[in-house]
């Protein structure tokens, strides 16, 4: 590949070793940062990749009951899909203590229940659930509560990820190649029917149909290790097939499958006879036309299904205008396809050499225009119903890789304007070339004539003097020709009608004469093509938009696998001003006032512990000003002390979860007290002060 910074060659002998070793420092830079970029995302998207929240439980996480109740019920942020064994309540022994059975309660697809037995003694319970988010996410997670008083307990918590480590990351690879292949598909054969058909082009669509089958079937065999968390063994479980045919993830990549077998009979047809009429004259122009009416159909229909696979099983099924949110999401799938496919299509048919009028560049720059038009209505729509606020996007995973992406489609659209700059050239260099052509053209043909005419005369002394030589066989006789003889018969002079007759005689001869004329041919063909500026110019600006588009889709794979800012808003929010489930007390809430010094160092804090009681607490720290509006601090530290017994400090580690809010999920409190809080507030990088305050730990 070409560098993407020098637009001229700078000499005839020079000019392709040194654009081939910068292309080639180019492409393993941008490999290389591709590669970090992927390796970034796989970590990063890996702790915000539960979408369907856990909001609250009845009993309530580490709370106390007086009786055993009936079931366990949890609240999610949005439906959920259920198995058999998707709650499971473990007495202090490990030992199951529930019937099995897990139903939504009032047929509400956000909840699930689990019965309990009857006569359970008292102590800590271990409440360990798992499920499917509606967006075909899976999501577990486990809690304990108490009958009576809490205990000591030997049943394991389940930790870490919902699925094997192994699976996970296979499943993200088939999701990337899945779209990248769509993108292929779609793209290419966009470009081959408005633009132009080659062999490069057939190879982009062929290609993606390939990539996007092969990873839908990995993902459709995946899928139940994925959601049930086991290792990649279980790919080899083929009953399970019929568990997850049922569900809606595994009905949408069967629904794909069968709709790419309909797309194979399109490719064929496209790249097939429809390719092959090109050429025809008007005689058969009307049945041509007819052909391209029902391709365009055919295409758009293929389409629209192939992205609708998506959009039914992922984040626009879910959530708020979910009706208008499909349809959004197809669109801006199908823009997704014909920009980035077709660029790769004009990419690699500028690559090879290939023959491209000025017609199909532009048309090809129409449609990619119409595509940003489409996807830039469609992502500001979506953005709007992910986010929710701006504040998310700044606080909040999904809000931070939106940003990236906002970035990456911004580079995309400057290069795009370079590329429509470099159009504009090429449409005007085009048209010189073809008055230069035609020129010169008629300058061929008249020599042409003239070489003709003083061919037919040598032809015809050479046929006379053939004629008029004696016949001679024998190898006595073979031995009378002369050199000059035999080089007056071949007409081709003393070096190429040997190597001819011999080509004709050794199959190995011909076919090495084959590579050589293939060699040359190409070698002419990418001189041809260093040699038009404009196309150069073209060409690499167009593969320096295919590689920011690689690295976008790649963005774009995360972004699907991301829980929403606006869910994860709304759990945070959730978390810290609802209590949960029936509590025997109200959670502990504590005001402290601080004064580091300066006026800009006045503010209040309100510490809550919520439920207050021995074993698991959430606890919060809200900072505000006089004004009670949140603000924010450099940093909060709290620590806890039970000095009757002889207990802490207890150090807290505190997550800031957005402004003015710090929260630590699991707080252990060993037994019940008057405990000492102590809080501090460091407002500069001098100014900071400590608060103590008396919070009471019930029994």
């Amino acid at each position: 590949m070409p560098s993407l910074t020098s637009l001229a060659p700078a000499g005839p002998t020079a000019t392709p070793s040194r654009t081939t070793a910068t292309a080639r420092r180019l492409m393993a830079i941008c490999g290389t940062l591709l590669a970090a970029l992927l390796c970034a995302l796989s970590v990063g998207a890996s702790s915000a990749s539960a979408h369907a929240a856990l909001t609250s439980t009845d009993p309530a996480d580490g709370s106390v009951v007086k009786t055993a109740p009936r079931e366990v019920t949890l609240n999610f942020s949005e439906g959920v899909l259920l198995s058999g064994d998707s709650v499971r309540v473990l007495d202090p022994k490990g030992k199951r203590v529930d019937t099995g059975k897990t139903a939504h309660v009032g047929g509400k697809s956000s909840t699930a229940a689990a019965g309990l037995h009857s006569g359970l003694p008292d102590g800590t319970y271990t409440v360990a659930w798992k499920a499917v988010s509606e967006d075909s996410h899976p999501v577990s997670g486990a809690f304990t509560f108490s009958i009576g008083a809490p205990s000591k307990t030997t049943a394991k918590v389940p930790t870490g990820e919902a699925s094997d480590s192994t699976v996970s990351t296979l499943y993200g690879i088939g999701r990337y190649a899945a779209y990248g292949g769509f993108a292929a598909l779609v793209g290419g054969s966009v470009f081959a029917g408005f633009c132009r058909s080659s062999r490069p082009v057939r190879k982009i669509a062929v290609g993606g149909w390939v990539t996007v089958f092969t990873a839908s079937l990995l993902l459709l065999l995946l899928r139940g290790p994925y959601t049930d968390g086991e290792g990649i063994g279980g790919i080899l479980d083929l009953g399970r097939l019929g568990e997850v045919l049922s569900t809606k993830p595994g009905a949408a990549l069967l629904s794909r499958l069968l709709l790419l077998g309909a797309a194979a009979v399109f490719l064929a047809v496209l790249f097939g006879s429809y390719t092959r009429r090109t050429g025809e004259r008007e005689a058969d122009a009307r049945r041509r036309q007819d052909l391209a009416f029902g391709l365009g159909f055919g295409g758009t229909v293929m389409a629209v299904g192939l992205s609708a696979t998506w959009a039914m099983a992922e984040h626009a099924s879910v959530g708020l205008q979910r009706q208008l949110a499909m349809p959004v999401d197809v669109i801006h799938l199908i823009a997704v396809g014909v920009w980035l496919g077709g660029l790769a299509s004009l990419a690699v048919t500028l690559r090879a050499g290939e023959p491209i009028g000025r017609a199909a560049v532009r048309r090809f720059s129409r449609l990619a225009f119409g595509s940003v038009v489409a996807l830039v209505v469609t992502g500001l729509y979506q953005s709007w119903r992910q986010v929710g606020s701006w504040g998310a996007l700044t606080d909040t995973e999904y809000g931070r890789w939106l940003l990236v992406k906002v970035g990456l489609v911004a580079v995309l659209l400057a290069i795009a304007a370079i590329s429509r700059r470099w159009t504009g050239r090429l449409t005007d260099a085009t048209a010189e070339e073809t008055e230069a052509e035609a020129e010169s053209g008629s300058k061929a043909a008249s020599a042409a004539s003239d070489a003709e005419a003083e061919a037919g005369t040598q032809a015809e002394a050479k046929a006379a003097v053939k004629a008029a030589r004696p016949v001679r066989t024998g190898a006595a006789d073979a031995a009378l020709d002369t050199p000059a003889d035999a080089e007056t018969e071949s007409g081709d002079g003393p070096g190429d009608g040997a190597d001819t007759d011999a080509a004709d005689d050794d199959p190995e001869r011909a076919a090495q004469l084959a590579r050589q004329r293939a060699a040359k041919d190409k070698t002419t063909t990418l001189r041809e093509r260093d040699a038009d500026l404009e196309r150069s110019g073209l060409r690499r600006s167009v593969i320096a938009e295919t590689i920011v588009a690689i690295v976008l889709l790649a963005v774009a794979t995360v972004l699907s696998g991301t829980q929403p800012g606006r869910a994860e808003t709304e759990q945070a929010s959730a978390s810290a001003t609802k209590p949960g489930g029936q509590l025997n007390v109200d959670p502990v809430s504590v005001l402290v006032p601080y004064d580091t010094g300066p006026k800009s160092g006045r503010g209040k804090a309100v510490v809550m512990i919520e439920p207050a009681l021995p074993g698991d607490n959430a606890l919060h720290v809200f900072t505000t000003d006089l004004a009670d509006r949140p603000v924010d601090v450099p940093e909060v530290k709290l620590s806890l002390t039970l000095k009757s017994k002889g207990i802490g400090p207890l150090r807290i580690p505190l997550e800031r979860l957005s402004t003015g809010h710090w929260s630590a999920k699991t707080v252990q409190l060993p037994m019940a007290g008057t405990w000492q809080l102590s809080l501090t507030v460091r407002t500069s990088d001098i100014d900071q002060v400590t608060e103590t305050r008396n919070v009471k730990v019930a029994q």
